[in-house]
């Protein structure tokens, strides 16, 4: 009897002991902690370099990460991707939609840090180490200035994010980027070397729209607007529009976006379409390479039947990519309007694409970018175009 008394007293206190644990597990348990059967591959500094490759975590934004043309943009990415450079590794983005959803990654070892602005709270502070406060406010405030874009303006008492068990790395990333704070618009400006060595920074000559009415001249280079218009079924007239929207006819032009040339190809375009580094600033080639890349969107755009309808989202694809494009047709056709047509109801959804709202949605694939810049290219090549087919004859 007393051992019957005693195996369940044994019980009772191990019940109670688990209920005890369990109590307090629960007390002090943060939401984005991971189960420890899990085994999550959490990497510190050497671990990285070991394996080559730094993954960076963030969220879609004008300040964070977003795609343009097919290339990588947003300021945090661009000083994320010179520390992995100096770390001597490679840089992979992981976007997330929203911070909870990030957190959650970078607790289960899906990412090495989080770089973004990241809002600091105590909650957090026993899992993650914040780094780069007050480097990162002073540039974005000084960037936003400077670009009179008040989409960069920084956020008070955010950082990057470090996990808690990635000690070297946090220490490694904090000292850079203390040490490199002078060199953040450097990181983020873009430069283009061409293959003679020579270095191109964003510049735009601006010409008239019109050269000569009387001679029936648009610009210096319509012989090759006419040339290569045809292999694309272009009116020479709509591409003319289309060079003076994109470099006010100035050969040697290039954008803040690393765009170049009269038709302003971005680096992978150009590739893309066959046209080398050493070619993109020859009008001739450029030219030739946008009636490519026109060329493969109304390919891609050819079950809208109305050319003159079609023409509208290839200017819009040319100017944001098709990825993007496609991502406001989505969202036009969730919203009960017609993915084929452009005015009043794909543009409506092109201009929602820099609303958080809407480019975080399932449907959207490419997430944010500046639907008002594509909204206004295309109206504004609409509308040149027309004033050119009444004082320019075809």
């Amino acid at each position: 009897m007393i051992r019957r008394w005693f195996i369940l007293l044994c019980v009772l206190l191990s019940i109670m002991a688990c209920d005890s644990n369990k109590s307090q597990g629960d007390a002090g348990r943060s939401p984005f902690k991971t189960n420890a059967n899990d085994n999550p591959p959490h990497l510190d500094l050497p671990d990285i370099q070991q394996n080559g490759e730094l993954i960076v975590l963030t969220l879609y934004g004008p300040e964070s990460y977003f795609e343009f043309r097919g290339e990588d943009f947003g300021v945090q990415f661009m000083i994320a991707r010179q520390y992995a450079k100096s770390i001597g590794v490679s840089i992979r983005v992981d976007v997330s939609r929203n911070q909870h959803d990030l957190i959650e990654k970078l607790q289960r070892g899906e990412g090495d840090f989080i770089a973004c602005q990241l809002a600091q709270t105590d909650s957090l502070s026993a899992l993650l180490t914040y780094v780069g406060e007050h480097e990162m406010y002073a540039f974005m405030d000084s960037l936003s200035q400077q670009r009179k874009d008040t989409s960069l303006r920084p956020k008070a008492h955010a950082a990057w994010a470090v996990r808690k068990d990635s000690p070297l790395l946090s220490a490694s990333l904090s000292q850079w980027m203390t040490a490199h704070q002078k060199d953040f618009f450097d990181y983020t400006t873009i430069r283009i070397k061409s293959s003679s060595g020579r270095t191109y920074i964003p510049r735009r000559k601006v010409s008239s729209p019109i050269l000569n009415v009387a001679r029936g001249q648009i610009s210096l280079y319509d012989d090759l607007f006419k040339k290569h218009a045809i292999s694309c079924g272009w009116d020479w007239r709509l591409m003319a529009a289309q060079a003076y929207q994109e470099s006010a006819f100035d050969p040697q032009a290039v954008s803040y976006m690393g765009a170049m040339g009269l038709m302003q190809l971005m680096p992978g375009t150009a590739r893309d379409v066959g046209v080398s580094q050493s070619e993109v600033f020859v009008p001739e080639n450029n030219v030739r390479g946008a009636a490519k890349l026109i060329k493969q969107l109304n390919t891609h755009y050819s079950f809208i039947s109305n050319a003159d309808e079609r023409i509208n989202f290839i200017l819009a694809a040319y100017n944001a990519g098709a990825g993007h494009v496609d991502d406001a047709r989505a969202l036009a056709q969730k919203y009960g309007r017609n993915p084929n047509v452009w005015l009043g109801n794909v543009d409506a959804f092109v201009l929602k694409m820099s609303d958080s709202q809407y480019y975080n949605q399932s449907e959207v694939k490419y997430g944010y970018f500046r639907g008002s810049e594509t909204y206004d290219y295309v109206n504004s090549i609409r509308a040149r175009w027309s004033e050119y087919k009444k004082k320019i004859k075809q």
